[in-house]
C-alpha cells in the first residue's frame, strides 16, 4: 500500500508579518513580572507577618504558612530577576511583535468594553453585541448571518440561565422594557 507524502500547506492571510518591528523582548518582560511577583511577595509577607507568623500553645498562627510561602515567591521572584538581568537563555528573543500586539488588542479592546457594556446594558445586549461584533470585524462573516447568529445565541443563553436555571444575571433598559 502507497503512502502520500504529499503536505498541504495553508497560509493564513491574516498571520503577523515575520519581519514586524518588535515591541518588547523577553527580557524585558521576564524582568518586569518577576519583579511584580517580588513586589506582591514581600506585601504578603508583611501582612502575613503582621498577623502573626509564630507558633501559639493551639498550633501556627494564622500567618505562618502563607508568610513562608510569600518567603518561597519572593526567592524565585529574585531568581527570575537575576535570570533575565544577567541574560538567561532566549533573553534577545521577542515576546512580541508589533503585528501580533495589534492582534490581542483586537480581542483585548472589545472585551473590556464588552465588561464596562454589561452594567449599563446587561450581559445579553453586552453579548450581542461583541458577538456580532468579533463575527463581522475579526471573523469577516456577513451582517445578516453575524447578527442571526448573534441573536440566537444570546437568546440560547438567555432562555438557560434567566428562564430554565433562575440564574441572576445584570440586566439591562432591554430586559426592563420586557419585564424581566
Amino acid at each position: 500500500m502507497a503512502t502520500s507524502e504529499t503536505e498541504i500547506v495553508v497560509e493564513d492571510p491574516t498571520a503577523p508579518a515575520p519581519d514586524s518591528p518588535v515591541i518588547v523582548h523577553t527580557r524585558s518582560v521576564d524582568a518586569v513580572v518577576s519583579a511584580l511577583l517580588f513586589l506582591l511577595a514581600v506585601v504578603l509577607c508583611y501582612d502575613n507577618w503582621r498577623t502573626g507568623i509564630g507558633w501559639s500553645p493551639v498550633g501556627p498562627e494564622p500567618g505562618y504558612f502563607p508568610f513562608y510561602l510569600g518567603v518561597l515567591l519572593a526567592a524565585a521572584s529574585l531568581y527570575g530577576i537575576f535570570n533575565a538581568l544577567i541574560g538567561g537563555a532566549g533573553a534577545s528573543e521577542p515576546f512580541v511583535t508589533r503585528d501580533q500586539l495589534w492582534r490581542v488588542m483586537q480581542v483585548f479592546v472589545p472585551t473590556l468594553v464588552f465588561c464596562l457594556l454589561t452594567q449599563w446594558l446587561g450581559i445579553y445586549v453586552a453579548s450581542f453585541l461583541l458577538t456580532a461584533g468579533f463575527m463581522r470585524v475579526i471573523g469577516l462573516i456577513k451582517w445578516w448571518v453575524s447578527l442571526l447568529t448573534a441573536f440566537l445565541f444570546c437568546l440560547v443563553m438567555f432562555i438557560t440561565f434567566d428562564i430554565a436555571f433562575d440564574v441572576i444575571m445584570p440586566k439591562g433598559p432591554l430586559e426592563a422594557f420586557f419585564g424581566y
